[in-house]
């Protein structure tokens, strides 16, 4: 089936009314970012991949997560530097930036002629509505147009700044913590506290030389729009954030603890809401440090154990052991004999591994056939088949699809699928 096919058979199947009928079977697996939806005759597959059953409108949400993070403080504090740092750090991670700046309200002609009577401090001096459109589809995987404002002409100019979605966005602004919808979307809100002598003399900086304005009528706009707006939007909605920043961009602690925050909880929802979540073996839990903090986390549910296929299984023992601290780990040594062929050399298990559930490593799955024995071998350790979940960095369709007719209730985790990785396999 050629990929236009495909994409149609998609759309059918999802551009139906819930309350109406269920919507129509899927014909064949398909791709959505780098999860793989494997569908049965009902519409309902109980594969592994990713489990619903109609009516269900499967979102991105449920595919991918993404972090919105918002950064708010006075004019000139350092908000896109703190920003360009955050981004800096996290360069393993897709990072967008999108500023408040953009969604300023373009002015007419009239209003152009009195541009020095307009509080740009406002929140009525936003298009909000336009910014919560655009986080909206951001959050859920879509691309979307964003204007593109100019401040010497105070319109905006064709064409928009195209953004695609991303794991992280960085939506920074005066106001992005003053709307309590735009707060809503945030996954963590930052504040950038700075000196206001210092900020007065950056906004000088950047006015005249950036902006082409005169000194004299920077002044007057700062004391007659500027300080004002501060104190009676931007200032009070310090108290929404997670996080106060004093000196911006200087703070380099500060900023190194956000980023180390943002893997965390990048690293904790891969675990939480993504397949995993659907064997329940972790559950989410919050603890007060000694300081009177609450912190949120992820806490075992159940027993595990991770079961490596040697060898290349071993070099995915580090990292389950980064995430699961004092994990249990067997290994399985199966040799090949022939094309189909496979035969059991060594294994080393955990004695209570029946009452566990076991993680199987193995960076790639290719024909299945290895795994189909390492699975076999657990099952007549008295694993539950339910209870495996079987992990792997790249994986062949045709390995996924001889793994789940003979294991139908195992879960398959994998972070790719290539069509071009078992040629040889029919």
């Amino acid at each position: 089936m050629d990929s236009d096919t495909l994409a149609e058979q998609i759309k059918e199947h999802f551009k139906y009314d819930a309350s109406e009928a269920p919507a129509p079977p899927l014909k064949q697996p398909f791709v959505i970012g780098k999860n793989i939806v494997s569908p049965t005759e009902n519409g309902t597959q109980n594969n592994g991949f990713i489990c619903f059953s109609a009516p269900c409108l499967l979102t991105y949400d449920m595919l991918h997560f993404i972090k919105l993070t918002g950064v708010a403080g006075g004019t000139a504090s350092g908000k896109t530097t703190v920003c360009d740092m955050i981004i800096a750090q996290l360069h393993d991670q897709r990072v967008v930036l999108v500023n408040q700046d953009s969604f300023y309200c373009p002015l007419s002609d009239g209003k152009l002629e009195k541009v020095l009577e307009i509080n740009f401090d406002h929140p009525d001096a936003f298009n909000t509505e336009l910014l919560l459109a655009c986080m909206d589809k951001l959050k859920n995987g879509q691309a979307v147009s964003i204007p593109n404002y100019d401040f010497k002409t105070h319109k905006n100019i064709e064409p928009g700044r195209k953004i695609n979605a991303s794991d992280v966005i960085i939506l920074e602004g005066i106001l992005v913590l003053h709307d309590p919808r735009v707060r809503d979307l945030m996954n963590m809100k930052i504040f950038v506290d700075t000196d206001c002598d210092v900020r007065l003399a950056r906004r000088i900086q950047r006015d005249t030389v950036e902006r082409g304005r005169d000194i004299d009528n920077v002044l007057d706009q700062y004391d007659k729009f500027v300080k004002p707006s501060f104190e009676e939007y931007i200032l009070p909605s310090k108290k929404y954030a997670d996080i106060i920043i004093p000196r911006g961009g200087d703070n380099d602690i500060a900023v190194d603890l956000i980023v180390q925050h943002i893997r965390t909880k990048l690293g904790q929802h891969d675990i939480c809401c993504g397949a995993w979540s659907r064997t329940s073996s972790f559950t989410e839990k919050q603890i007060t440090t000694p300081t009177g903090s609450v912190y949120s986390g992820v806490v075992f549910c159940r027993r595990l154990c991770g079961v490596s296929i040697i060898r290349s299984g071993e070099s995915m023992e580090n990292a389950l052991r980064a995430c699961c601290k004092g994990i249990k780990i067997g290994k399985i040594l199966i040799h090949g004999e022939g094309n189909d062929g496979r035969q059991l050399i060594y294994e080393n298990l955990p004695d209570d591994i029946a009452s566990r559930h076991v993680l199987l490593l193995d960076p790639v799955l290719a024909s299945g056939n290895s795994a189909v024995k390492a699975i076999s071998l657990l099952l007549s350790k008295g694993v539950a088949e339910s209870n495996i979940i079987f992990l792997n960095l790249i994986a062949a369709p045709e390995g996924i699809h001889a793994v789940c007719k003979k294991f139908p209730t195992l879960k398959i985790v994998t972070s790719e699928i290539d069509m071009s990785l078992n040629k040889d396999c029919e």
